[in-house]
């Protein structure tokens, strides 16, 4: 794990980390002394009754196998070859399941670790990965455990945790005191089926009315405000930079430079609807100190 990766302290600010996880697998295997697959096959699928789950590709190759595809509104489904595999990334996900088996996961999350009325995993683990450990920036109800998300969606505590890989996208989102969980695997280039699996949210669970969204505007920015958000914010080999041009704000892209308009406190936003958020967090004296884009975080560079 190379030293620019831990920009910031513990605490200070989320961001997702793939070798966090990777770390994790590694601590996995020097402790069971066995292969990550063969520890999670031993200690998680087999308990759980996950007969069709997997982390080997040879061994998912051996069941009904969906082929990854990438597609388009405008282009034809085309099978992705090769199949992506990196064996060191496997402990951030790379798992091979079906709806039937990660149901079960999900009824031992909602059950204390206990499936077919059996101890499938510790009740200490079900109890602790959908904790509330830190926020998102600029999102403070909106909670990171290990690996999901905690929020309230229309008045039901929801927990999510989304799968994205070359060829896949996959989805589970539980509503713990339902016992009530949404499962969605695909074979699309990070597809996860949002309208299906809201509306599945509507037909099953005592929702709250929706609240009309207020439409962004642009806000009025100040000098100041310019040049606090403006600079570059680093992230190992990953980088933003806002651009201060004449009291405008732009994200420097390779396509070319994008507007920003503030439409927040902390937050700047682009796109025909300003659909699009960069949220930021200061420090105690009112500097901008990082970037976060909805899944990453920078520290600023001075």
């Amino acid at each position: 794990w190379k030293e620019y990766a831990q920009f910031a302290e513990r605490g200070q600010v989320y961001s997702y980390a793939s070798p966090g996880f990777w770390l994790a697998g590694y601590v996995i295997e020097e402790v069971t002394g066995k292969a990550y697959a063969d520890a999670m096959n031993e200690l998680v699928f087999q308990p759980l009754g996950m007969e069709r789950t997997t982390l080997r590709p040879s061994m998912a190759l051996t069941y009904p196998l969906a082929m990854g595809h990438s597609a388009s509104p405008k282009e034809k489904p085309v099978i992705l070859r090769p199949a992506w595999n990196n064996v060191a990334q496997w402990p951030a996900g790379s798992i091979y399941s079906n709806v039937g088996d990660l149901s079960r996961f999900v009824i031992a999350m909602l059950n204390g670790g206990r499936v077919d009325d059996k101890r499938g995993i510790a009740p200490l683990v079900a109890e602790k990965l959908p904790g509330e450990y830190t926020s998102m920036p600029g999102e403070p109800k909106v909670h990171y455990g290990y690996g999901v998300l905690n929020f309230e969606q229309r008045g039901i505590r929801t927990v999510m945790h989304g799968g994205f890989s070359r060829g896949y996208g996959s989805m589970i989102q539980i509503a713990p005191a339902q016992h009530f969980a949404v499962i969605v695997v695909t074979n699309k280039s990070g597809e996860t089926l949002p309208r299906t699996r809201n509306k599945a949210w509507e037909l099953f669970l005592p929702l709250k009315p929706e609240e009309p969204q207020e439409r962004k505007t642009a806000q009025p920015l100040s000098a100041f405000e310019a040049a606090n958000f403006a600079g570059k914010y680093v992230n190992g080999p990953q980088t933003w930079e806002v651009l201060n041009k004449d009291g405008k704000l732009y994200l420097k892209q390779e396509g070319g430079d994008v507007l920003l308009s503030k439409s927040g406190a902390y937050r700047l936003s682009f796109g025909p609807e300003l659909e699009n958020d960069l949220a930021f967090v200061p420090n105690a004296r009112g500097e901008i100190e990082y970037i976060f884009d909805g899944l990453y975080s920078g520290r600023k560079a001075r």
